[in-house]
């Protein structure tokens, strides 16, 4: 099956960046938020972004104008039941993400395929809500969606081969590059990036370095494009905490067990760029 019409569930700043992408990759695709206008928003945030791109010369208008085009939203999942695949960008939490897929087995045709673009959580716990669990593995994209190149495809244990090689295609279509990852928690860029955030908490905990000399450091000897602190504000620090909580669960390593100071951030509600306050200040838009 080639997919043609994408469903996406969530309309954050996951669920926007993958409609955008898979809007000017050509794909039909309908946004599900809980309410209509926070769908809107985000079709709004769509087109500004384009825009920014016309303005910069990197697309024509008529290719921004189609883009938006082939984007619906919706406050109702059987609006879904037509896709070949639905992908969720629900909040990070495992009861409310077996929930959704119970629902969208109940919603969508036999041979769509459901994904989640969850980062660390159990595929396999999702799948076993449907009925198809052939049908359901994990397509996350990284943050911002429209720019980062990599798509990890996660592999439950319940998933056929024929699902992956869909998955993987799609991605393609996109302009992404595929890796085909095992389901474990974290799968390959979390499970290695995590530990190096938290432990720059750590530093920043014990007096090693303030928190600009921490992020400068990692950025002038590593060649990363932020620092830790800047990348923990990015994320958000509650869904940071929320991998490294997920990770220590199944690893029970040290390394991801998060740092006092992150989970006291969460707490207070400075959340990074989401909020306006993290480890840094931002002007909220």
């Amino acid at each position: 099956m080639t997919v043609k019409k994408v469903g996406v569930v969530g309309s954050g700043i996951m669920g926007g960046g993958i409609t955008e992408v898979a809007a000017a990759a050509g794909h039909e695709v309908t946004l599900r938020s809980r309410e209509l206008a926070a769908a809107e928003g985000t079709v709004s945030g769509i087109e500004r972004s384009l825009n920014k791109r016309v303005e910069k010369g990197e697309i024509p208008v008529e290719q921004r104008d189609e883009t938006l085009s082939r984007i619906r939203v919706t406050d109702n999942l059987h609006d879904l039941a037509d896709c070949d695949l639905v992908i969720e960008t629900v909040v990070e939490d495992l009861a409310t993400k077996r929930h959704l897929f119970s629902e969208l087995d109940r919603v969508c045709h036999d041979s769509a395929i459901l994904a989640t673009n969850t980062s660390t959580l159990p595929v396999v716990e999702m799948a076993m809500e449907t009925g198809r669990a052939d049908r359901v593995c994990g397509i996350h994209f990284f943050n911002p969606a429209p720019m980062m190149a990599l798509v990890e495809i996660v592999r439950p244990i319940t998933v056929s081969g024929e699902t992956i090689s869909e998955a993987v295609e799609f991605a393609e279509t996109c302009g992404k590059t595929p890796v085909v990852v095992e389901d474990r928690a974290g799968f390959v860029v979390n499970a290695l990036l995590f530990p190096y955030l938290n432990n720059a908490v750590r530093l920043l905990e014990n007096g090693v370095a303030s928190m600009e000399d921490i992020d400068e450091a990692m950025k002038g000897a590593c060649g990363f494009p932020m620092g830790p602190f800047a990348l923990l504000d990015l994320v958000g620090l509650d869904t940071s905490l929320a991998i490294l909580d997920a990770l220590y669960e199944e690893y029970r390593d040290p390394n991801y067990a998060a740092v006092p100071r992150l989970r006291r951030m969460v707490a207070a509600e400075q959340l990074g760029r989401k909020t306006g306050a993290g480890f840094y200040e931002y002007k909220r838009s």
